[in-house]
């Protein structure tokens, strides 16, 4: 099979217009392609012509290395189909893998120990994702906080209630076996070739739910509304886990590899680890606000003249830019046709974070706009330090907000005039807690701040009309990953022997596909049962 990059054409092309195209690169007779796929599909708008941009697969008549050979093109390469395979398990023991968090890293990880006939044990401290979406449509409505059940808790882990986004810059070939296992649970089969691939946080739920039931048909148990309290620990080696459900009932669980996933909100369960002696560090992570515009506003700039055209969904943006004064600043998870949503976790703070369905239909279109926040920020030099700024962060926007889970919010226009917002323009936020209208400021760090000011007059040279005046700034964005790394080896342990820190909580993957490769890998550290 030969694959070809880069065949971009008009965005009224069909298949035959493909396949023309990549007999012209490969200088044969078209005939003599037997069989086409389309492996990625982007649009470029960047020259203002929008056109489509192909990845392909062919199968040819005759031989693939002498038609590369004549080519001299880096266009083509020779590749096969992609499977992957799991590792044979040596694992001797008998006693359950234990996999602490059932967000992408704790499903893929509990997904291989069942496939591998281990019979993992899953432990989630919230709750299923049918009951957890009752409880965060019951937080966003009356502004309820269920601390155990929530935006970061709970069956699916964060990226559930998100757009589903699976970019990753991870090139690990596993990659594509997280695509594939979407797929075959239920997510839509355009992420296998759409070059920014997301299921949406509707038809995310679902395949969740079938990956659950695929572990649990093979043995694998999952235990919701109960959490990871305490380990057991002999000899340097892990001996077992303590459990305490809802009722607040205390179990201990006899294993000899825990699985630690607990997403990067999990703080309580670090800090428990932490005063267990597990080595740790400081990581940095980044600090911002989401910026919303209308979709419409958005689909304009990007696509001009084109903006209605029927196979063109709603546009999306990614900008980073590096300020005078050195920090780095960058979109993240921008989710066209989205909504921002209140993420707190912890009474007392405000977090915010983006959300869209599949279909992308809402009115505004969002973004994260972060500047990378490094251990010299931090209070102290103490390993969890970055926590104590998260907290400090969330609980002066909750203060701002009105103390009700409204967030702070500011126009873009006011921002970088350096003044606090009274009122409301054009765009209507769509927090789902509320917003108040004040000054932003007030709640981040004054270098974050700094950075974002010449951020958007940068980013708006970029994609002309970005700094809308109008656009609205709701604080604070603060996880989008975590501000610790729980220290592991070239084995994936620490310094607990059985202990594998696993997926963004531990410090090792940005986003549900890095989450999910690393979920992958630390099942199979556990199935080479290496010390």
């Amino acid at each position: 099979m030969l694959r070809i990059s880069e065949i971009k054409l008009d965005i009224d092309c069909e298949l035959h217009d493909i396949e023309n195209e990549a007999a012209k690169v490969l200088k044969i007779n078209k005939k003599r392609i037997l069989k086409t796929e389309i492996y990625k599909q982007s649009v470029d708008c960047r020259k203002g012509d929008v056109r489509f941009v192909f990845t392909v697969d062919v199968t040819v008549d005759g031989d693939e290395d002498k038609i590369i050979g004549s080519l001299n093109n880096n266009r083509v390469i020779k590749c096969k189909k992609y499977e992957y395979k799991i590792p044979e398990s040596n694992r001797k023991s008998t006693l359950p893998p234990v996999v602490a968090g059932f967000g992408p890293a704790g499903m893929f990880a509990a997904l291989i120990l069942a496939r591998s006939g281990h019979c993992p044990i899953v432990v989630e401290r919230g709750r299923d994702i049918d009951a957890r979406t009752a409880d965060v449509n019951n937080f966003w409505t009356n502004r309820i906080l269920d601390e155990t059940s929530n935006i970061q808790y709970g069956e699916g882990g964060a990226g559930t209630f998100s757009d589903g986004k699976l970019t990753t810059g991870i090139k690990d070939s596993r990659c594509r076996f997280v695509f594939e296992e979407f797929v075959s649970h239920g997510a839509p089969e355009d992420i296998l070739t759409n070059a920014k691939p997301h299921i949406g946080t509707d038809k995310l739920k679902e395949t969740v739910k079938n990956i659950r039931e695929e572990i649990i048909s093979l043995g694998g148990t999952i235990l919701f509304e109960t959490q990871l309290t305490d380990i057991i620990v002999a000899n340097k080696f892990i001996h077992g886990v303590t459990v305490t459900d809802k009722y607040g009932k205390e179990k201990d669980i006899e294993t000899d590899a825990l699985i630690l996933s607990v997403g990067h909100s999990a703080r309580d369960t670090v800090e428990m680890l932490y005063n267990k002696g597990i080595n740790m560090m400081q990581k940095p992570f980044s600090v911002g606000a989401r910026i919303e515009h209308p979709q419409d506003y958005i689909n304009s700039i990007q696509y001009g003249e084109y903006k209605n055209h029927p196979k063109l969904k709603a546009a999306d943006y990614k900008l980073a830019c590096h300020p005078p004064h050195g920090r780095g600043a960058y979109t993240f998870c921008m989710c066209p046709g989205g909504t921002v949503v209140c993420a707190s976790s912890n009474k007392g703070g405000v977090v915010t974070n983006g959300m869209s369905e599949f279909a992308r239909d809402k009115e505004n279109a969002n973004s994260a706009i972060l500047v990378g926040v490094e251990p010299v920020d931090f209070p102290t030099e103490h390993p969890l330090s970055g926590f104590d700024l998260q907290r400090d962060i969330e609980e002066k926007a909750f203060r701002l907000g009105g103390e009700d889970y409204s967030a702070p919010a500011t126009l873009v226009g006011d921002f970088l005039k350096c003044q606090k917002s009274s009122k409301l323009g054009s765009v209507k936020p769509s927090f789902t807690t509320g917003v108040t209208p004040d000054d932003i400021s007030k709640v981040l760090p004054s270098k974050v701040v700094n950075t974002m000011r010449d951020a958007l007059v940068q980013m708006d040279k970029k994609l002309k009309g970005f700094a809308l005046n109008d656009a609205v700034l709701t604080a604070p964005e603060t996880r989008s990953s975590s501000p610790v790394r729980i220290l592991r080896d070239e084995f994936y342990q620490t310094n607990i022997r059985g202990l594998y820190p696993c997926g963004e909580g531990a410090g090792y993957a940005g986003g549900i596909v890095s989450a999910g490769v690393d979920g992958v890998k630390c099942a199979e550290a556990v199935l080479s049962d290496l010390t």
